[in-house]
Parts: C-alpha cells; structure tokens; sequence
C-alpha cells in the first residue's frame, strides 16, 4: 500500500476473509488481508509550525561530540518568569562568540520554585507544535539537580517537550550504531539531557501509512522541555549541532528561537473528566467470528506434537469514532488519573498522529550497571467489593494456564538477562500486581551488566517478550506475521528514554493512535496458550480496552473470566 496516499478522512479499506479453512502450519499462507487504516496526509497542515532539526542517525555515530553541558540559571516563582529568563539566556548565546567546537548539546535551564503538572504545559502549547512528547515514569527516579551551585536531591515525576533539538529516525531496524548515535548527544554529567521515544512491535514488517512519520523507531532530544520535580519544575531548552550533518550551531539557534516565539507560559487546567459521548463507528480487525479462528488455528498448531510453538499473543485494533473530539491530550490525562503503578506516555513525530498509552509493563530500568526488568501476564478485572477481588485474586494464582503463560515470560526474560549480566536475582517470584481496572501476576527481575554498552543488547534480546509476542520469540512473530490483519506499528514496541548514565523503557500496551477531530485506533492483545478459550480472550481484550472506551460513553460492566467462573461455581453450589 502507498504510505503517500492522502486521505481527508478515516476509513478502513474492506475485510478481505479467507472462506475455507487453511492448512494449520506455520508457513502457511496468511488467513487475512492486512487492513490499514489512513489519517489524512497532514504535512501541508504542519509545515508552518514545524521548526526544523538534524537526524542524529546521519552523524558518524563514532565521532565523539565536542561539548555537552547543561547551564542552570538561577531559579525563579513562576513559568512566566522562567520563559524571560530563558529568553534572555538564548539572546546572550546569540551575541557570544560560537563555541570552539564542530559539534555539542547545550542545555539552558530554569528551575521554579513551585510544583506544575508538565502535562498542563504541553496543553497549552499549541496542537500544531510537533514534534511533542510527553513520558511519566511509574516509580520516579532519584535525580541530582544543581541549583544556584548548590546540589539537591528531587524526584522526576514526568516530561514533557516540543521541537526536537536532534531526532533519531529510520525505516531500517534499531542498530548498534543508532544507540551509538544517541548515546554521542548524552552524558553522565547532564542526567536530565534525554532522547524519548519508541521502536516498532517488529521492524521487519512493512509500515502501514498510519505509522509512517514513526519510521522504523523515533527519538528526540526536546527543544524545549518541562520537567515537573517533587516539589518544583523545570523549564529547559536544549540545542545541539553537528557540522558534518550539515546543522550547525548558527541553525540550532534560529531554530530553538522559532519554536520558543510559539510557545505560551499561560498554563491550561487539562480536563481529567471527558463529557461522555456517543461512539458513532467502533470496528474491530479482528471481528468475533475471524478471531474465533485465528485462536483456533493457534491452538491447533500449539497442540501438534511436531510443533515448537508454546504461546502467541495475538492483538486487536479497534477504530473509533466519536460525535465529539478526541484530543490525544485529555485521554492522556484521564488515563494519568487511574493510571497508579502504570507509565503514560504520549509521542508524536511530525506528519503524524499521536500515540498515547498507559502501560503497567516495565521492559527495563538501567542505572549505570544495574538493572531490572518484569515479568507480567495473566490478566484479571478487579472486584466490585474487596471479597470479590479477593476471590478473583485467588482465581488467578490458582489457574493452571495462567500460571503457564505467565512462567513462560519469567523464565524467557531471566535467561536472556543471565546472557549479558553477572547474576540474576528474582523477587517476588510470583505475586499480584494491582491496578485501577485489572490484577496482574508478576514478578521483578535484577541482574548487574558487565560493561555499560551491555545496554543495547539487553534493548535487542529482551524484546519482545512472550508476554507481548510469544515463545519461541520467531515462530510466535511469524505466526503474528500471517494472521494479524493489520500493522502493529509501535503498539507492544518499545516506549522510554536514554540517558547518560540512566534509562528506563516500558512496553508500549493499552495503548492507541490518536488524531483530534479524527477518531482513534485501540490496540490491546492477549496470549494464546494450551486451555485458552476463544470468548474468554476476547473478554480479556474488551477489559484491557475499556480504560479508553469508557472515556467516551458509559458501558455496562463487563463480566470478565474471573467474575464468570465464581458466579459459574456459586450457581453449581445453589443447584446442589
């Protein structure tokens, strides 16, 4: 298909369905047409809000940067405040001499002496400003700040940013070299100096026309950026320049100052609440009747005796289309209430809609050697009452297939961590992990890295977990490969960022694509393994998309696998 194609509004091109039954091999032909959904060709719509910036991945990624530095200015009361000063800042770098170096990142910063939410910043900026990205870490690291010359220790809560002072792009794979890419603009002496971004679920598949401006990963280092600290904020810009990507400091510059003559220090209150509203269109690829037999030709293959298949985990899209707009950054903060113990995280390129998420799913935390990793699977709804999550807790750690997929994501992610770190330590081996909607089984992971570029082959083997994929990690991704019906693009990729000396990444799950005034694409998935019931999942996948639907009209509760079997047995009880 195209990626140029342009296109007004959405719309799905027609399920194409096999109708007769496939052989039931792994190298069979695909059940489906892959489906692709089009969100209008915006780049005449963004062309004059864009400020220009360097692909980091066209430097020598071995050539190292001639100067990183971050500049903390005295702190002020207010955001107002902090812009004039960092205005002025900006001014005196362009009546100085350049620095005597070919290439560098510089980073101005402001501290403020009050507490402000960076998501309230990014919604006041303007929807046109893009690149923008917005990451809020589930349990905020430890920063060292300086202020006035005077170290302190605060809490990084969450990010947010406009412009891109490099980004880092490609529709071939994430390499070696693009990590050295990134890592040439970062340092362990400026922490809060920091490339967010994705890579796709699979970089071997062909990019649908709704992640096209994603490429096969995307990262940026913001131009300008909000940090919201325990206690107080930060607001930043960032320039960096290369000589050989052609981009020089002059540019950087002029550039940084066409984004912040557009940016606001006017806060906006985000709604946490949306008006509920009538869902005009809500597709499904898969539909019932075609997941029905995609899970059925998986669990075929998984029950050969010849077969090496264990799990897949088969995903859903789902587009919506709403009577009033959907504005990616209202969900984001919606999602951010309910969202205790779960990352947020919003990315959008230019020429792109936004992917927004609210995952519960730590991929990895690197702090310098150290580093962690999770294992999560089996999904229940919560209780009503605390009796009836306790029963469904009960029914989770009881059941023989969870348990299964569930010791199939711990043990796969501890052997591809024993292959790059000096020893792995699991704990809790097995317990529940709770959030607002749904309990999960889960364990924690840590093991020790014997050299700091260790780093890129952790990124590499572990992902994509079984719990987003399967096992084998190949034969679940060619199984996925033929049945899905469209292109997972970032959904179940990977979201986070890199530091100089400290990086976190998440899975990017409950997740969708968001474009304002144009609806949403809903993606969740769910793993297929020996005793999994068809209906069952597809309940599961209802559950796990919910936190997006009911900010858009009220729904009846869903009865979900864990709720189904305990009234199940209490009717059984009556009978008898």
């Amino acid at each position: 298909m195209a990626v140029g194609a342009r296109h007004c509004t959405l719309r799905f091109m027609e399920q194409l369905e096999s109708t007769s039954l496939m052989k039931c091999s792994l190298s069979s032909s695909p059940l489906y047409q892959k489906q692709y959904v089009h969100f209008f060709n915006s780049s005449q719509r963004y062309s004059q809000c864009c400020s220009l910036s360097m692909n980091g991945c066209q430097g020598d990624p071995r050539a190292p940067i001639g100067t990183i530095e971050t500049r903390t200015l005295p702190a002020v009361s207010s955001p107002a405040l902090a812009m004039e000063r960092l205005n002025s800042a900006i001014s005196d770098l362009v009546k100085s001499e350049p620095p005597p170096y070919s290439s560098g990142t510089i980073r101005l910063e402001v501290p403020i002496e009050e507490q402000i939410e960076a998501l309230e910043w990014l919604h006041a900026q303007n929807h046109l400003l893009l690149p923008r990205c917005f990451f809020s870490g589930r349990r905020p690291p430890t920063e060292i700040m300086c202020i006035n010359g005077t170290s302190s220790h605060s809490k990084l809560v969450s990010v947010a940013g406009v412009g891109s002072a490099v980004f880092f792009t490609h529709l071939r794979p994430f390499s070696f070299d693009d990590w050295r890419a990134i890592r040439r603009f970062l340092s362990k002496k400026c922490p809060l100096i920091r490339a967010y971004g994705a890579i796709r679920f699979d970089a071997t598949a062909n990019i649908a026309s709704e992640w096209s401006a994603f490429g096969s990963f995307y990262f940026m280092v913001p131009q300008v950026e909000f940090d919201e600290l325990e206690g107080s904020s930060i607001i930043a810009a960032t320039i960096a320049w290369d000589n050989a990507a052609s981009w020089t400091y002059q540019r950087a510059i002029d550039e940084l100052r066409a984004t912040i003559w557009q940016l606001s220090s006017i806060l906006m209150t985000v709604q946490k609440k949306i008006p509920h509203s009538h869902i005009l269109a809500r597709t499904h690829v898969p539909g019932k009747s075609s997941w029905d037999h995609a899970v059925k030709r998986a669990l075929q293959i998984i029950s050969r005796n010849d077969s090496v298949l264990i799990k897949v985990v088969l995903a859903r899209s789902t587009r919506v289309v709403t009577a009033a707009d959907i504005d990616p950054l209202t969900w984001l903060a919606c999602l951010k209430v309910e969202g205790e113990n779960a990352y947020q995280f919003c990315l959008q390129p230019p020429h792109s809609p936004a992917f927004i998420g609210n995952t519960p799913e730590q991929l990895f935390h690197r702090d310098r050697l150290s580093i962690c990793s999770e294992a999560l699977a089996g999904t229940r709804a919560r209780g009503g009452s605390e009796l009836l999550d306790v029963k469904i807790e009960q029914d989770l750690l009881s059941s023989a297939k969870d348990h299964n997929e569930f010791a199939i994501v711990r043990e796969c992610i501890r052997r591809r961590l024993e292959a790059v770190c000096s020893s792995v330590l699991i704990e809790p081996k097995k317990a529940i992990r709770k959030f607002s909607r749904v309990q999960h089984l889960y364990a924690r992971l840590r093991g020790r890295l014997q050299a700091e570029d260790d780093e890129f082959k952790i990124l590499s083997s572990v992902h994509p977990t079984p719990a987003v994929c399967g096992y084998p990690t190949e034969d679940a991704r060619a199984f996925i490969s033929e049945t899905e019906m469209f292109d997972r693009g970032m959904y179940a990729g990977l979201v986070g960022w890199f530091g100089g000396e400290e990086s976190e990444f998440a899975v990017g799950i409950r997740s969708a694509l968001v474009e304002k005034g144009l609806g949403a694409l809903i993606y969740a998935g769910t793993g297929i393994v020996e005793g999994s019931d068809s209906s069952l999942e597809w309940e599961e996948l209802e559950l796990k998309t919910s936190q997006f639907t009911k900010l858009m009209k009220l729904e009846a509760p869903l009865v979900t696998r864990g709720q189904r079997r305990i009234i199940n047995q209490n009717q059984k009880v009556q009978r008898a």
